[in-house]
């Protein structure tokens, strides 16, 4: 199972192992780039005025467009040796839908989530809280969107798998099961 989440391209002519190794190097980085970017509101400044040394804090934010966008330049690198299934493209893609459902983007989000969810499924196990909540993710989009029949497909696929995972009387089962009936 870890070569299938370290999957690389079959091309005709495959990547050298310098190249695959070289492209790990990158992904982990853009990764620790990405999340530092995310969290960092605050940076610390210091500076000299009228002789005197003032140190603070300057109000730091990384717009979500400019987040998006290092999600996207890095799966575009990312994709010539990775496939999708790769354990960093979807990292990467799921840190994407994220910030699609950050700024309300459901069709953004949705088309993340919908390359997501079969890896996740390979990679985790059957009843994986991860997947379900990538189901419910799913479903809340499709039902957003008007989809009723994807979206209660998705939510009944995240039921299915939290019942076993937490059992058939646990709030979080009746939250969704109101859910669908109030659609």
């Amino acid at each position: 199972q870890d070569k299938e989440k370290l999957k690389i391209f079959k091309l005709s002519d495959p990547p050298s192992a310098e190249m695959v190794k070289d492209m790990i190097k990158y992904a982990r980085n853009v990764i620790e780039e990405f999340r530092r970017a995310k969290h960092y509101k605050y940076i610390l400044c210091s500076c000299i005025m009228k002789g005197h040394l003032f140190i603070g804090f300057l109000d730091f934010f990384i717009p979500p467009s400019e987040l998006l966008e290092i999600c996207e330049l890095s799966l575009d690198k990312m994709g010539a040796v990775f496939e999708d299934s790769n354990v960093y493209m979807l990292h990467m893609m799921y840190q994407a839908m994220g910030v699609c459902l950050y700024v309300q983007d459901w069709e953004g989000a949705l088309r993340y989530g919908q390359k997501i969810i079969r890896p996740y499924s390979k990679h985790y196990p059957p009843y994986s809280l991860n997947v379900a909540s990538m189901w419910l993710k799913l479903g809340r989009l499709y039902m957003a969107l008007n989809n009723r029949t994807a979206g209660v497909k998705a939510l009944k696929r995240a039921i299915a798998i939290m019942e076993v995972a937490h059992g058939k009387d646990h709030p979080y089962i009746s939250e969704i099961k109101k859910e669908l009936e109030d659609h």
